[in-house]
């Protein structure tokens, strides 16, 4: 399987080199030249077997260049090694009838971004192998809150590896914040953006990856850049996986059958969760629409809306802080396959995107993506709502970012009439974001003076559920990462802790 930029200045590439190098070097994203399907039987054989078969399966579609034997001793690392504390990996949970609950994070940092970036550092790993690099992989990540812990989770003390985190100081959760800067680990680093947000961190990183002359003198040393964001591919398609796992979960249940459509909803900031969707549905999954939802960042549902995307506007900081991105990266992919893969267009858009901070599609492109897509946002109001509801009439603890997705699947019901199943994405534990958690179902009284822990245990208390072991190993830690610099001096800092 080769894999092109989608910006078409690069040279088509292997997945091992793709891993190892995370983004095109004309700056485009790497995509698969090829379309890949799994056959409806093979679908359907997920049923009732473990998380690992549709893994292999998926990889092994995508990843051509690794062997079998390779990808099993991937996944077995990732999913089989009690890093999980749920058997099946990415439990479905029955919400209300219609809607189950995808739970993809029962990881060790209790988000979604474990279910790739517990296998991503063994891709790697096997990717230096492959590639025959005799240069230390630094692994540059942006992070919004969620990405940062996990992956420097997943490549601590990796050989061959150093990785550099960048978050916005003031713009993650306070327990995001704590399992970042207490990250153990000899070859890890966690940085604040000193008033920077997200959309400053991601485009400092890029900066870095596309700056010729920084990347030079790197080589020189004995360096060389990748990414554990989902602009690498190697980030984003384990993530396919999961929403297969979730169908056989609904056919082994009765609750679909096979070749029954599913609706998926997935809250949405840089659009890779959601990618992986769309891939999965391009490999034969039934997903009938894709809901995309929004916090009150809502530039993905006025883009599906209108067919106009445009940065120009403030970012609003939100109690779903892994959304709050305004500059989505993953949607230049999705440009270019409903471009028909012609790289002219998506060089054109991304080219006003930088120049002027807006594009429009034009109508045909737009009806393509209302064929597949529904956008819909939900205020920080509906938010506090929809946790309270679904804890009192559905018994059912939910954090912030999942409780942006379930109310605007209830608006996508509503507005459509469309009753048919749906899976919705849930990205963090509800103890990843306990004070708003708390707050929305028991009022500002109930958490006002208490400490990041002893919200963690009021919340286990009152729900009759268990901390998560890797929020709960927090209390006490030692805070290891204390660095902080401005967006225009991320490369120096990178400079610096490599010594260059």
């Amino acid at each position: 399987m080769q894999y092109e930029s989608t910006r078409g200045g690069a040279a088509s590439a292997l997945s091992a080199e793709v891993i190892r190098r995370g983004l095109a070097p004309d700056g485009g994203l790497y995509v698969p030249a090829e379309r890949v399907s799994l056959r409806r039987d093979e679908i359907a054989a997920f049923a009732g077997r473990g998380y690992d078969e549709a893994a292999c399966a998926v990889l092994g579609r995508f990843l051509t260049d690794y062997s079998a034997a390779e990808i099993s001793d991937c996944v077995e690392a990732a999913y089989s090694r009690g890093a999980f504390d749920s058997a099946e990996i990415a439990p479905l949970h029955p919400y209300d009838g219609v809607a189950s609950v995808l739970e993809l994070w029962h990881g060790p940092t209790s988000a979604f971004k474990d279910m790739a970036l517990q296998i991503l550092p063994h891709l790697v790993v096997g990717a230096l192998r492959k590639t025959g690099s005799d240069k230390e992989l630094v692994i540059l990540v942006a992070t919004s809150g969620d990405t940062g812990k996990a992956a420097l989770e997943g490549f601590r003390d990796v050989a061959g590896t150093r990785i550099i985190v960048f978050y916005p100081e003031h713009g993650v959760s306070e327990m995001q914040r704590l399992q970042m800067v207490t990250q153990e680990g000899g070859n890890v680093h966690a940085i604040g953006v000193a008033g920077g947000d997200f959309d400053d961190a991601q485009r400092g990183v890029k900066a870095i990856f596309s700056d010729a002359e920084f990347n030079e003198r790197l080589c020189g040393k004995g360096f060389e850049l990748s990414s554990a964001n989902s602009i690498n591919w190697g980030r984003l398609v384990p993530q396919i996986a999961y929403y297969f796992s979730g169908y056989a979960r609904l056919v082994e249940r009765g609750e679909l059958a096979m070749g029954d459509r599913v609706n998926v909803v997935v809250p949405t900031g840089n659009f890779g969760n959601i990618l992986a969707a769309y891939y999965a549905r391009t490999m034969g999954l039934p997903i009938g629409t894709l809901v995309c939802a929004s916090n009150a960042n809502n530039v993905l549902s006025d883009f599906f809306t209108s067919g106009t995307y445009d940065k120009n506007r403030p970012l609003r900081k939100t109690m779903s802080p892994s959304m709050d991105i305004i500059v989505s990266s993953n949607l230049e992919r999705l440009l270019y396959e409903l471009s028909d893969r012609d790289p002219e267009p998506v060089r054109r858009w991304m080219a006003a995107l930088a120049s002027g901070g807006a594009y429009s599609v034009g109508a045909e492109l737009k009806a393509r993506m209302s064929e597949l897509f529904w956008g819909g946002f939900c205020s920080e109001e509906e938010t506090c709502a929809t946790i309270k509801a679904a804890y009192e009439e559905h018994g059912y603890l939910v954090d912030t970012h999942t409780a942006v997705a379930l109310d605007v699947y209830g608006k996508y019901r509503k507005a459509t009439g469309d009753g048919a199943k749906t899976i919705v994405a849930s990205t963090a534990s509800p103890f990843k974001f306990n004070e708003s958690v708390a707050r929305a179902i028991f009022g500002e009284r109930a958490v006002a003076g208490k400490t990041e822990f002893e919200l963690l245990d009021f919340l286990s208390e009152k729900c009759g559920l268990a901390v998560p072991a890797g929020l709960a190993s927090l209390r006490g830690k030692a805070v290891r990462h204390r660095g902080t610099c401005p967006a225009s001096g991320m490369r120096d800092r990178v400079a610096g802790i490599l010594g260059i």
